[in-house]
C-alpha cells in the first residue's frame, strides 16, 4: 500500500507564501552615481567582512610566512636609502681620486644593492622577487577562503532570489570581486604603504642631510600630487561604476543568449540577437570611453606637478653644487634618490585609481556576501520523520493527496513549501508535528525526494547525474535505479553509456529522457517522503504507463504527494482508489488569487 500524509488546511480569506524580508537588488542595478558617489563608503564594513581572510587563522605556517613579508618590506626601505648614498660615494670617490681599495669596496658595495632594489625600468630586485614568491600561499589562502564562503553562502539563498538574479550578473560579480580582493590586498601592502614610508623617509633624510628646502619641495610636490591624484580619481569613479554596470549587461546578454540556442534558432533570431548584442556592446564602449578619458586627463596632471618638483629641486642643487656648498656627488644622490623616489610615486597614482577599482569591482560581490537569508538556518535541531502533516494557516482539516488545478495556481509553490526554499509569512508547516522551520534544512532534505517539473541536469555524465541524489552509490546502484525509471536501456544506446556527456543543462537529452533522469535520482536517493511535481507531463504514454508502475513501488510505504494538471495522471488502478477515498472529503485542492478554495467536484 502506499502511506499517504494527512493534510491539514486552514482556510483564511488570504495565504501569501511571499518570504518576510524585502528584496535587496545588486548595486550594479542601482544609480551608479547618485546612490555611491564614492567608492570609499562603506570602508569599515568592507574590511571588516576582509580581514578574516587577511591574517590565516590557525596556520602557522601562513602566518610566518606574512611575518617575513613584512620583514622583506622594511627591508627594501633600507635599501632605497643606501642605494643614492653610495651612488654619491662612488661618484666623490672618483671626483677625490681615492684609493683603488676603497673604491672597490664602494663599487662592490653599491651593485650589491641595486642587485637587492632591482635593476631600474621595471625590474625586481631579489627582495621583491623574494617577497612575491612567498606571499602567493597567502594569497591563495585568502582568494580561496572568500570564494568558498560567497560559493556557501549564494547556496544558502532562497530560491526566489535566484529565480529573480540573471546568472550571468551574479557569476560576473563573483568573478571581479575575488579576483580584485588579492588585486587590493597587493596593491595597499606592497606598493601604496611602501610608497608612502618611502616619501615620509625621504623628507626626513633631506632636511637632516640637505636642507629644508629640499624637504619643503618634496614634501609639496608629495601633497600636490596626491591630492590631485585623489580628487580626478574620485571624479572619475563614477564613470568606472557605470562602465562596470554595462559589462555585466553585455556580458549577461549574451550568457543568456547562448543558453537559449534552441529557441533563437526556432525563430530565426540570430540577427535579433547580433543587435541586441551589438548594442550593449555600445553602450559599454561608450562609458569605456569616459573612463579611459578621464585617466588621461589625470597622467597629464601628474606628470606636471612630478616635472615641476623635479625642476625646481634640480635647479636649487645645481646652485649649491656651483657655489662650493655641496659636492658633484649630492647633486648625483639628489637626482638618484627623487628620480628613484619618482619611479613608484609615478605608480602611486595607478596604484590608487587600481584600489578605487578594486573597491568598486568588490561592491557587486559584498552586496551578494550581505544578501540577507529569507529561510531560517537552525545547526543543532535534527528533523526525524515517521508520516507528514501540513497545515497552512489554520481551521479545517481535510485528508489531501492530491493537488490539482490550472498552471499558476500554486501547487508546485506547495511542494516548494515543503522543501523549504521558501517560509510562510504566517502560520507553520508541521510534519509528523515538528515545525518544519525549526529543523535544519539538511536534516529535512534528506528524508525528501522530488521529481521536479523542469529537470535540469548538470553538464556531466548520465551515470554521475543519476548518483548525485547519493553521491556513495555503486555503478550497479545506479544501474538499478535506472532500470526503475525505464532509462536504462536508452542509456545504453547512447555513445559511452553511462558515461556520456548530456551537454549543459542536459540538452543532449530529450524532455521525457531528462524526467526519467530525474525519477531515477529518487530512486537512488530511497527517501521517506516523495513530491511528484508532473513527473510524468514529458513522456509519452506508453513510457508513462511503464513508469506508473515503478513509481508505485517507489511510494510503497512512502508519502507521496503528486501534483498534476488534470486528475487522469493517476489513471492506474492504485491511485484511483486513492481517488475515490479523498473525492469523498472533497479534498481538491486550489490556489486562486492567493485564496485557498476546496473543491467536491472533479469536474469543477
Amino acid at each position: 500500500t502506499v502511506a499517504w500524509s494527512s493534510v491539514c488546511v486552514v482556510k483564511t480569506s488570504t495565504c501569501s507564501f511571499l518570504p518576510l524580508h524585502p528584496q535587496v537588488h545588486l548595486s550594479s542595478s542601482s544609480s551608479p552615481s547618485s546612490s555611491l558617489p564614492s567608492a570609499w563608503r562603506g570602508f569599515g564594513s568592507k574590511v571588516r567582512l576582509l580581514l578574516p581572510y587577511v591574517w590565516p587563522k590557525g596556520t602557522a605556517a601562513l602566518q610566518g610566512l606574512v611575518l617575513l613579508c613584512v620583514g622583506l618590506l622594511a627591508a627594501e626601505r633600507l635599501v632605497n636609502v643606501l642605494v643614492p648614498v653610495y651612488s654619491k660615494n662612488v661618484v666623490n670617490e672618483l671626483s677625490a681620486g681615492g684609493g683603488w681599495t676603497s673604491l672597490v669596496v664602494t663599487v662592490c658595495i653599491y651593485t650589491l644593492l641595486k642587485f637587492l632594489q632591482g635593476g631600474g625600468a621595471g625590474t625586481s630586485g631579489f627582495i621583491s622577487n623574494l617577497r612575491q614568491f612567498l606571499w602567493i600561499r597567502v594569497q591563495q589562502f585568502t582568494s580561496r577562503g572568500v570564494q568558498l564562503r560567497l560559493f556557501s553562502h549564494l547556496h544558502g539563498l532562497s530560491l526566489r532570489w535566484h529565480l529573480e538574479r540573471r546568472t550571468g550578473d551574479v557569476l560576473r560579480s563573483v568573478d571581479r570581486g575575488t579576483s580584485s580582493i588579492n588585486n587590493l590586498l597587493s596593491y595597499i601592502l606592497f606598493s601604496i604603504l611602501p610608497t608612502v614610508c618611502d616619501i615620509i623617509i625621504a623628507v626626513v633624510y633631506f632636511v637632516s642631510y640637505f636642507s629644508v628646502w629640499f624637504g619643503l619641495i618634496i614634501f609639496t610636490c608629495m601633497v600636490l600630487y596626491l591630492t590631485c591624484t585623489v580628487l580626478i580619481t574620485e571624479w572619475r569613479t563614477k564613470y568606472r561604476r557605470e562602465m562596470n554596470s554595462q559589462d555585466n549587461n553585455a556580458k549577461s546578454r549574451a550568457v543568456d543568449s547562448l543558453l537559449n540556442f534552441e529557441t533563437v534558432k526556432y525563430y530565426n533570431a540570430e540577427d535579433y540577437e547580433v543587435r541586441c548584442f551589438q548594442e550593449a556592446i555600445h553602450k559599454y564602449q561608450h562609458c569605456e570611453w569616459k573612463s579611459l578619458a578621464s585617466l588621461a586627463l589625470l597622467n597629464q596632471a601628474q606628470n606636471v606637478i612630478i616635472g615641476s618638483g623635479l625642476l625646481a629641486g634640480s635647479l636649487l642643487c645645481a646652485r649649491l653644487v656651483s657655489g662650493g656648498q655641496f659636492q658633484v656627488g649630492d647633486y648625483v644622490l639628489f637626482g638618484t634618490y627623487i628620480i628613484q623616489l619618482y619611479t613608484p610615486l609615478n605608480w602611486f597614482g595607478t596604484y590608487y585609481r587600481l584600489i578605487q577599482s578594486a573597491f568598486v569591482d568588490m561592491e557587486n560581490m559584498l552586496a551578494l556576501l550581505t544578501e540577507q537569508k529569507e529561510v531560517n538556518i537552525y545547526m543543532s535541531t535534527t528533523f526525524v520523520c515517521v508520516c507528514v502533516c501540513v497545515c497552512v494557516c489554520v481551521c479545517v482539516c481535510v485528508s489531501v493527496h492530491r493537488q490539482v488545478g490550472p498552471s499558476g495556481s500554486g501547487k508546485s509553490s506547495i511542494l516548494r513549501l515543503l522543501f523549504r526554499f521558501y517560509d510562510p509569512q504566517s502560520g507553520c508547516i508541521r510534519i509528523d508535528g515538528q515545525d518544519i522551520s525549526k529543523v535544519r534544512q539538511s536534516s529535512l532534505r534528506s528524508y525528501i525526494g522530488v521529481v521536479p517539473q523542469d529537470t535540469v541536469l548538470f553538464n556531466d555524465t548520465v551515470g554521475n547525474n543519476i548518483r548525485y541524489s547519493r553521491v556513495t552509490a555503486s555503478d550497479r546502484e545506479v544501474e538499478t535505479a535506472a532500470v526503475a525509471a525505464d532509462i536504462h536501456a536508452r542509456i545504453l544506446e547512447l555513445p559511452q553509456g553511462y558515461d556520456t556527456e548530456v551537454g549543459e543543462r542536459g540538452l543532449k537529452l530529450s524532455g521525457g529522457e531528462k524526467q526519467r533522469v530525474a525519477i531515477a535520482r529518487t530512486v537512488l536517493k530511497e527517501p521517506q517522503i516523495i513530491l511528484l511535481d508532473e513527473a510524468t507531463s514529458s513522456l509519452d504514454t506508453q513510457t508513462e504507463r511503464n513508469i506508473q508502475a515503478s513509481l508505485a513501488k517507489v511510494c510503497t510505504n512512502r508519502t507521496t504527494i503528486v501534483v498534476a494538471h488534470r486528475i487522469l495522471w493517476g489513471h492506474v488502478p492504485l491511485f484511483h482508489q486513492v481517488l475515490w477515498k479523498f473525492c469523498s472529503f472533497g479534498v481538491i485542492l486550489l490556489l486562486t488569487n492567493k485564496l485557498i478554495k476546496i473543491y467536491t467536484d472533479i469536474s469543477a
